[in-house]
C-alpha cells in the first residue's frame, strides 16, 4: 500500500515536472538527449524531465541597435554612425530550427554584420552624400543583411539609420554655411520685393503722367475749339471791320469792369452788340 502511494506521488511529480506551456509569441524545439525530437506549437506540451529539453524561440518582431561607431568617409572625415535593425524569426519549423542550429547567436551576429556593412557602404561616400542618400544606404544595408542571414531562419524587416553626425568642428562650419545661405536667400527675396514695389510705383507714375498728358490734350483741344468758334464769329460779323472788332473788345473789357460806355448812334458797333444780346435794331421807315 505504501509503495503504491509512493509510486502515485512520484508519477504526479514527474507529470507536473514535465509540463511546458508555449506562448503564442513563441515556438518550441524539443530535444531528447541532445538530439532534435519534435516541433512545439503554442499551447500545452509534456516532456520527459531530465531526458527531454524544450527551447522556446521568440517569433515576434525584434530590434537590435548596431551601436554608434566612428567611420572614415571618402573625404577623410570621421562620421559617427548608428543604425537599428528590425527582424523576426520565421515561425515555420525549418526556420525556427535554422535560427538555433545554423547560427550561434543571431542577435549578436546581426549587430556585427550591420556594423561591418555600414563601414563598407559609408566608406565609399563623402559625408555630404552620405547624409543626402540615407534612403539608399538603408536599402543597401537591408539587402546585404537579408542575403547574409537567409540561412539563419530570420527575416530582416527593415533597417534605419539613426544618425550620421560629422565631427563637431565640421558641424559648426556646416551650420555657418547654412546660416549664410539662408541670409543670402532672405537678402535676394528682400531685393526682389523692393524691385517689384519700385516697378509698381514706376507704372503708377507712368499712368499718372499719361492721365495728365491726356487731360492737357483735351484741354488744348477745347481751347482750340473755342478759338475756332471765335474765329468763325469774327469771320461772320467782322470781315473787313477790324476797327469795329477793336471797339467791341474795348467794350467787353469795360463791361467786365462795370464801366459806363457811350456808344455813338448809327454805328455798326451798335448793331453788333444788339445782335449778340439777341436784340435786332429797328430800321428806320
Amino acid at each position: 500500500m505504501h509503495l503504491f502511494v509512493v509510486l502515485a506521488v512520484a508519477a504526479i511529480v514527474l507529470f507536473l515536472a514535465g509540463i511546458r506551456i508555449v506562448r503564442p509569441t513563441h515556438r518550441g524545439l524539443v530535444e531528447r538527449l541532445g538530439k532534435y525530437r519534435r516541433y512545439a506549437e503554442p499551447g500545452f506540451h509534456w516532456i520527459i524531465p531530465v531526458i527531454d529539453r524544450i527551447f522556446q524561440v521568440n517569433v515576434t518582431e525584434q530590434m537590435v541597435d548596431a551601436q554608434p561607431q566612428e567611420i572614415i568617409t571618402n573625404d577623410n572625415l570621421n562620421a559617427r554612425v548608428d543604425a537599428q535593425v528590425y527582424f523576426k524569426v520565421k515561425s515555420d519549423e525549418q526556420n525556427v530550427k535554422n535560427s538555433q542550429y545554423n547560427v550561434h547567436d543571431y542577435r549578436w551576429q546581426i549587430v556585427n554584420l550591420a556594423r561591418t556593412t555600414l563601414r563598407n557602404i559609408i566608406g565609399t561616400l563623402t559625408l555630404k552624400s552620405a547624409n543626402s542618400e540615407r534612403g539608399k544606404i538603408n536599402d543597401e544595408l537591408h539587402n546585404t543583411l537579408s542575403t547574409e542571414t537567409a540561412h539563419w531562419g530570420i527575416d530582416i524587416v527593415r533597417t534605419e539609420l539613426k544618425e550620421i553626425d560629422p565631427p563637431k568642428d565640421v558641424q559648426e562650419t556646416m551650420n555657418k554655411v547654412v546660416k549664410a545661405e539662408n541670409e543670402k536667400i532672405a537678402a535676394v527675396d528682400f531685393a526682389t520685393a523692393t524691385e517689384t514695389a519700385a516697378d509698381g510705383q514706376k507704372r503708377a507714375e507712368i499712368k499718372k503722367a499719361e492721365g495728365i498728358k491726356q487731360a492737357r490734350i483735351l484741354q488744348a483741344e477745347g481751347e482750340a475749339e473755342a478759338i475756332r468758334l471765335v474765329n468763325e464769329a469774327a469771320d461772320r460779323y467782322f470781315v473787313g471791320n477790324a476797327q469795329v472788332l477793336r471797339r467791341l473788345e474795348a467794350v467787353e473789357k469795360s463791361l467786365a469792369m462795370n464801366a459806363k460806355v457811350v456808344i455813338p448812334q448809327n454805328t455798326e458797333l451798335v448793331n453788333v452788340v444788339g445782335e449778340l444780346a439777341g436784340v435786332v435794331p429797328l430800321k428806320k421807315a
